[in-house]
Formats: structure tokens, sequence, C-alpha cells
């Protein structure tokens, strides 16, 4: 595993930089963290150092206790300056979140902390996460300083689209999500792993679909439904963590899009459908986590119903493609099919076994949607994967977790296809 440099600047969403250490220890990073100041008034830096099990430090003149050590290593036998020997001996140093003036200063080559010293000393490859107000993202000197620094070199991870931290402000600015980030550093330390060994996944290629379809009514209205698209992206993520090739079909989801996976958009089921049937022909393994509508309207007004005059609307509507189906029908050997049912209520795992075995698929993930914490836009997560090998419950945890244990699951179910495959030839 890798020694990561994080630099924390300030902005309310320096708390997901908690989040973002946690999930990168998990893996078996080493994380020392340098802080900004104003980053202080956020978050205090013993809640970094609970999580790394290493000294925070913010002053360029601060003394290191640890002498320049990552977790798990001996401390140097001599006081190294900081900001030099933490920058020395990153594989990798992410900023995270990264405040418009961190931004501007990076561009400018400006050392006025430990942040941006570290930073102009450290030569591994750097990632930047921006994080701020929607106007100040998409201020001219803002983008101009972002892609000046993609033209040299920086891996730049978009921030998101969605509410900000100022009440009634909604736009793009949100700090990307903290598995989005960690796949950015890990691709960046790609290279160097693929010298030692390749990814759990590496080499296959993986199909995931994610968030809600809608159905059309008329010009502004449709039927859809609540899926956020979040399981489906930390799935693809994860994925892409793991060495494999990941193509993602989104529907309607207004997420950051995973760092190394290749996106595609579509609104209806009849596009999803269409998307993933040319997909899929060249896919090892799909997994099915968007929702799709189960009706549409059999027709669709070309401009906006009027509501006036009108006591009650009627709507017909007719089935829309059943994509799991319709896929499961032309898999070919050696395809991996892994369905997502939301089901609500008593009786889920047993809805989510008919449904694998209706549709022959190799694993269902259900979860149960009357549930308000693990319901739909929640963050975390808790799933049954049901195969023919049996039941196996995910307890509660983060969408990025259970993602994990789903592919745990995806290279147990292809282990075992394998032997059995091998069983089968002549000697």
């Amino acid at each position: 595993m890798a020694r990561i440099l994080l630099g924390v600047s300030g902005g309310i969403a320096a708390y997901k930089a908690l989040e973002l250490v946690r999930l990168a220890t998990a893996a078996g990073h080493a994380v020392r963290v340098v802080q900004t100041p104003t980053s202080l008034s956020f978050v205090g830096r013993a809640s970094f150092e609970a999580v790394t099990g290493s000294p925070v430090l913010v002053d360029e003149f601060e003394r290191d206790p640890e002498r320049g050590a990552y977790p798990g290593e001996p401390p140097l036998d001599h006081d190294a300056i900081s900001h030099l020997e933490l920058a020395r001996r990153a594989e990798v140093f992410c900023i995270a979140p990264a405040s418009a003036n961190t931004i501007a200063k990076l561009a400018g080559g400006l050392a006025d902390n430990l942040l941006t010293s570290a930073a102009l000393a450290c030569t591994a490859p750097l990632v930047v996460a921006p994080a701020m107000n929607n106007h100040m993202y998409e201020h001219p000197a803002t983008r101009a300083n972002v892609e000046l620094l993609r033209s040299r070199g920086t891996a730049i991870v978009e921030p998101g689209r969605g509410p900000l931290a100022s009440r009634g402000e909604w736009g793009v600015g949100r700090l990307a999500e903290p598995a989005s980030i960690l796949a950015a550093v890990e691709a960046e330390l790609l290279p160097l792993s693929q010298a030692v060994a390749g990814g759990a996944l590496d080499g296959l290629r993986v199909l995931v679909t994610a968030g809600g379809t809608r159905e059309p009514i008329d010009s502004v209205r449709y039927l859809g439904n609540r899926s956020s698209g979040r399981m489906g992206f930390a799935l693809a993520a994860e994925a892409a963590r793991r060495g494999a090739d990941v193509t993602l079909i989104a529907a309607n989801v207004a997420l950051p899009e995973p760092h190394g996976v290749r996106v595609a958009e579509v609104e209806t089921a009849a596009e999803l459908l269409a998307a993933t049937q040319t997909a899929f022909a060249d896919s090892d393994v799909l997994l099915m986590a968007a929702a799709v509508a189960d009706f549409r309207p059999t027709e669709r007004a070309d401009a906006k119903i009027a509501k006036s005059g009108r006591e009650r609307l009627a709507l017909e509507l007719e089935p829309t493609e059943d994509v799991l189906a319709e896929l499961a029908r032309g898999r070919a050997g050696g395809q991996t099919l892994i369905g997502f049912a939301a089901e609500h209520g008593e009786g889920a795992v047993k809805r989510g076994r008919a449904k694998l075995e209706r549709k022959g698929l190799d694993a269902v993930v259900v979860n149960d949607i009357s549930r308000s914490d693990i319901g739909f836009d929640a963050p975390d997560n808790e799933v049954t994967i049901v195969s023919a090998a049996g039941e196996s419950r995910v307890p509660l945890g983060s969408k990025e977790v259970v993602a994990a244990a789903i592919l745990d699951e995806v290279e147990a179910i292809r282990a075992t296809s394998a032997e059995v495959g091998n069983l089968g030839r002549e000697p």
C-alpha cells in the first residue's frame, strides 16, 4: 500500500476529508495530514490525528514528532524539515478540499503556508479536489487556475452539482464523494502498483447501471422513482479501484463521475436497454443497480398539459422493457449477471430469490427500502446478497463498504465458476 499526504484547506467540506482518510486507511494506505490554519475553523487537528494515528501539522516551523515518518514506519534518526520530508516520502499528494484560494496559490506557485510549501516541494503525483461556492468555481479566474493545474499534470477530481453550504444555493462546487477522490488517488498510484501486481478485477470488463429511469408524460412531467444512483456509482468506483475496465450507464444521476470510469447518460427505460445491450456484448460482469420504471404513458404530450379547466387527468400506462431479463436471455458463457431488488418490508429476501430464479441471474442484491436509514438517497445501506449458494447479509455501512462486499461476492462467484469449468475439462 501507499504513503498518502493529504492536504486539507479551509471550507465546510473539510469534514468529508475525515471519511476520505477512513477509506484510505481501511484500504491499507498510510496517511499523513497537513492543514491550513483556516481549515481548523471547520475540523480540528485532533479529529484527523484520531483516524490517521499520526500527528497533524499546520505550521511550517512546527516540529513533527514523527520526524517525517508515515504510520507503520519508524521515525527518522534526525529532526527533518516537516514540509520537505513529508512531501519527499509521499507517493501521492492529495488536496481535498481545495479552496479557490489554495487552487490560486498552487497555480501561481506560491508557498505561504505548510500545505502550499509541501505542494511545491513534492515530486509525487498531485490530486486536487476543488470545493467552493458555485460562483467562485465558475469564475474565469478559478477555471483558468484549474485548467493550468490540469495542463501541468495535476489530476482534478471535478466537484459535484447540488445543494451548497449557503442556504438555498444550488450549483456546481460540492466536494466529490470521498470514494471518488480515493479512486483518483489510487489511479495515480496504479503505474507503481502494476509493476508489482494487478488489481483483483484486473483485465475484466465491468458494466454498471445506476440511477432511475424517467418516462415522460409531457414536456415537463415524468413518471420515475427516487433512486439517487449512489449505490451504482459506488460499485463503479470500487470496480475501477480493483483494476476493472468500467463502463457506467447513468440514468438521471446528479453525482460526480467516478474517476477512471467511462460514463454514458440515459433517461428512459428504452434508452437504458439500448445502451446496455451495446455495452453488454463486450462485458464480463453486469451490475444492474439502476431502478427501471415498470410503466410508461402510452402517449406523451409534446407540450405541457395544462392544469386549468381540468378536474382530473387520466393516464393510460404500458409496461416498459424488462432490461435485465432481456440481457439475461442473450448472455454468453462466462458472463456474470448481478441484479438488484429494492423490496419493501417482510418477505424481501424471498422475493429477491424469486427474481434470481425467474431471470436466471448469478446473484440478486436485496435491500429493504421501507427503512428510512437505508432507503433511497441515504448514504448508508444494508443488503442481503442472494445466490444459488445461499444468502449473505452485508451489515449497515456506507455504500462504498457495501459495494466492496458485493464485488467480493462477484469475485467468489467467478472463481467458483472457473473451478467448475476446469473440473469439466479433459486433463
